[in-house]
């Protein structure tokens, strides 16, 4: 059976029936395999949930221990970096903003990590900002939780994600992106904007459409593999920075996509055509940027923070910081506290 039959199958178990959802069944895994240590503050939880294109996401539900019966609470979803899974990054946000009083998921995107969809590694603008809604939905419907008071947090490539949420989903109350990428933008410009012409997009764009025809032909998805392993001598700071975290005991886990094979390759082509973040300045709730000045990825915040109207937006700068020192607590230089009083003020 190819990736296609597959996808079919898949299609026919998240059919509407009477109304409702036919969710695809996950098998997930109950054991703690994230790369941080667990919490002895709060309780967690594995649950799924489904987006309204029918695909079921899967998520890390940590809740601080006491609530009170009756009780509802503001509550956050988080989701990043680009690639990685729950285990990692987003997990240890969401459980760091657990143990300060608020109900937190950490999902893992469509099409990655214990997620449904097929065919598997596709990243997709419409999708994946679709996934943060989902997230939204199930948040609201939660019996201790205030659906008044819900926020996100996007790391990384989801940190353009959360954006675009927030530019469309008017229930997302404050929304903290972290050591942002804007997808759209690298994909069409490259690293750093430096193809960006409309002969490179065009020959990128050949290349990929190329890639298509021997994608159908086999009847599967080439990978465009995840962060290069063995590392080059030569390879750029930014490249050597990702593999200090996804390819090292540090960041390594087994359902990254970073950490192995990588994206399916023609999911560049819906970010360079759909940009993400046309609407940012319409965003009317509170926003905090958070990047480090010495992150290569520096410029996507400050643009995007630039386009942002209204006294309610922030962008915090970490001095010294590189693009993964916001990944872990190794710098030890992630802004909880700031979070906390951010989503304090908002989520009121």
């Amino acid at each position: 059976m190819n990736i296609f039959q597959k996808g079919l199958i898949l299609t026919f178990l998240t059919l509407l029936i009477g109304g409702h959802v036919m969710a695809e069944e996950l098998k997930l895994t109950q054991e703690w395999d994230k790369t941080f240590p667990q919490s002895e503050k709060v309780n967690h939880s594995k649950i799924t949930f489904h987006n309204r294109y029918g695909i079921t996401l899967a998520a890390d539900l940590y809740e601080p221990k006491g609530i009170k019966k009756g009780e509802k609470l503001p509550a956050i979803a988080v989701s990043g970096p680009f690639g990685a899974v729950k285990e990692q990054t987003s997990g240890l946000y969401a459980q760091h903003m657990a143990e300060r009083g608020f109900i937190t998921i950490a999902f893992d995107p469509s099409f990655t990590g214990e997620s449904g969809g097929e065919p598997r590694y596709v990243a997709s603008p419409d999708i994946n900002t679709e996934d943060f809604s989902a997230a939204v939905d199930y948040l609201s419907t939660k019996d201790n939780v205030d659906p008044n008071k819900i926020g996100i947090i996007g790391i990384c490539g989801w940190g353009g994600m959360a954006l675009n949420a927030a530019a469309m989903d008017t229930r997302i109350k404050a929304t903290v992106t972290s050591t942002m990428y804007d997808m759209s933008r690298v994909n069409a410009n490259g690293y750093f904007d430096k193809q960006n012409t409309p002969e490179d997009r065009y020959q990128l764009k050949e290349q990929l459409n190329a890639q298509r025809t021997e994608d159908y032909k086999k009847g599967t998805y080439a990978l465009a593999g995840g962060v290069v392993d063995p590392l080059p001598k030569d390879a750029p700071f930014f490249v050597k920075d990702y593999y200090d975290y996804y390819k090292t005991p540090r960041g390594y886990h087994k359902r990254s996509l970073n950490s192995n094979n990588g994206w399916n390759k023609t999911s560049s082509l819906s970010f360079i055509n759909m940009p993400l973040l046309s609407y940012s300045d319409e965003i009317k709730s509170a926003v905090l940027m958070i990047h480090g000045d010495k992150a290569d990825s520096y410029y996507f915040s400050k643009d995007a923070f630039a386009k942002l109207k209204g006294d309610n937006k922030e962008l915090l700068t970490i001095p010294g910081a590189v693009h993964t020192d916001l990944y872990d607590d190794k710098a030890g230089v992630i802004p909880y506290d700031k979070m906390e009083a951010f989503f304090n003020k908002y989520l009121k």
